[in-house]
C-alpha cells in the first residue's frame, strides 16, 4: 500500500489513513491521563517526528488528556520539527460530560491556547453524554466553523442516531460531519452490526477507530511472552482478554495475522492496522498510538503494503470465528 492522503468525509481534510493516537502525552496528568506514565519531551518529540516521516500527518488528542497536557506536547514537538500546520494537522475534542453546549465556545480559546496558537483542524465532540442536546452542540460547532477557529467538525461513540442527528443538524448549516470517532479492531466490530459503519457510509462520513489493536493485545507479544501483562501498563492484568483464557481464545487469530506477517515481512500489528484501513475501502482511518519510537515505527509499516482481497477476506473470517468463540463461553 502506498501511503497516501484521503479526504475525512466530506470535509475539506486530506489525511493519512494512519493517524497518531495521542493519550499517552497526557504527561500522567488527571483522572484520564494516569493511564499512562508521564513521557520525556525528548521521547515525545522523536515519536512524533518518527510519525511525520513516515507520512502519518495527523494526531489526534483532545481536552480530556491530561487537562491540555497533551495537546500542549504535541504542539511542543511539532513547533521543535518546524512542522506546518499543512503538514502535521491536528485533531483534538472537547470534553462534554457534566456541561452545556455553550461551553463548546467558551473553552475554545483554553484549547487553542493549549496547542499554542497551532489551528485545529478537526474539533470533536468526545462522548454523547452531556447536559446539551446534539443539536444544540452542532450549532456552537457550527459556529466556530462559521468563524475560522475549526476547519471540520466530528464526533465520538455517537451510535448511529446520534450521528445521523449532528449530520442533519450540520447540513442544515451546509457543513459536513466530518467523522465519528469510535473503537473498531479485528476483535471489537460492533460498528458493523449496530447500523454505525452503514449509516457513515451512506452519508459520508468518515470512521476514526480508537484502540485497533486493542491495547496490544493483536501485536501477538501477549501471546508469545504472557508475563508482560503483568509489567503492562493500564488495567490490563485484570481484562479477561489478557488472561491466560483469553488469551488462548484470540490465537487463532494472531496465528493468521503472524502468517499474513511472514508473506510480507511485517508485523502481525502490522498486518491487523492495514486490515483496518483496507477492508472498507476508504472509509476507516485508525489513530493507534505509540509510547515508544518502535510502536511509531510499527504503526508506519503498516502503510508500506497491500493484501489481496482474498487475504483481507481471510483475516475477516478469523476475526468473526474468534469473537463468536468468545461470545459463546461468556
Amino acid at each position: 500500500m502506498k501511503s497516501y492522503l484521503r479526504p475525512l468525509g466530506q470535509s475539506e481534510l486530506k489525511l493519512s489513513p494512519l493517524g497518531l493516537g495521542c493519550w499517552q502525552f497526557s504527561k500522567g496528568q488527571g483522572t484520564v491521563g494516569k493511564f499512562w506514565p508521564s513521557m520525556d519531551d525528548q521521547l515525545t518529540n522523536d515519536i512524533i517526528a518518527t510519525s511525520l516521516k513516515g507520512g502519518i500527518n495527523w494526531f489526534d488528542t483532545a481536552e480530556i488528556y491530561g487537562g491540555g497536557e497533551s495537546e500542549t506536547a504535541v504542539a511542543n514537538a511539532l513547533y521543535s520539527l518546524n512542522a506546518s500546520p499543512q503538514e502535521a494537522r491536528i485533531a483534538t475534542k472537547w470534553w462534554p460530560l457534566m456541561r452545556r453546549a455553550s461551553s463548546i465556545s467558551k473553552t475554545i480559546d483554553s484549547r487553542l491556547a493549549a496547542l499554542r496558537g497551532r489551528p485545529i483542524d478537526l474539533y470533536q465532540i468526545h462522548q454523547p453524554l452531556s447536559f446539551s442536546s446534539v443539536e444544540n452542540q452542532m450549532k456552537e460547532m457550527a459556529k466556530l466553523y462559521e468563524k475560522g477557529l475549526i476547519k471540520a467538525i466530528g464526533v465520538s461513540n455517537f451510535n448511529a442516531k446520534s450521528m445521523k442527528k449532528a449530520h442533519a443538524v450540520l447540513q442544515s448549516y451546509g457543513l459536513p460531519l466530518a467523522s465519528n470517532q469510535v473503537k473498531f479492531s479485528l476483535l471489537d466490530r460492533s460498528i458493523e452490526g449496530n447500523h454505525v459503519l452503514e449509516t457513515a457510509r451512506d452519508l459520508g462520513i468518515s470512521i476514526i477507530a480508537y484502540s485497533p489493536l486493542e491495547q496490544g493485545l493483536l501485536t501477538g507479544k501477549f501471546h508469545h511472552n504472557p508475563s508482560l501483562v503483568e509489567q503492562a501498563s493500564g488495567m490490563r492484568k485484570f481484562q479477561k482478554k489478557f488472561s491466560e483464557e483469553g488469551l488462548n481464545q484470540t490465537r487463532p487469530l494472531i496465528d493468521v495475522l503472524e502468517s499474513l506477517g511472514n508473506k510480507y515481512g511485517v508485523s502481525a500489528s502490522q498486518i491487523a492496522l492495514n486490515w483496518i484501513i483496507s477492508y472498507h475501502g476508504d472509509t476507516v482511518f485508525a489513530i493507534p498510538g505509540a509510547s515508544k519510537v518502535s510502536h511509531a515505527q510499527e504503526n508506519i509499516g503498516a502503510l508500506t503494503f497491500q493484501m489481496t482481497k482474498d487475504e483481507l477476506e481471510h483475516i475477516s473470517y478469523m476475526s468473526w470465528q474468534v469473537i463468536r468463540n468468545k461470545l459463546a463461553h461468556k
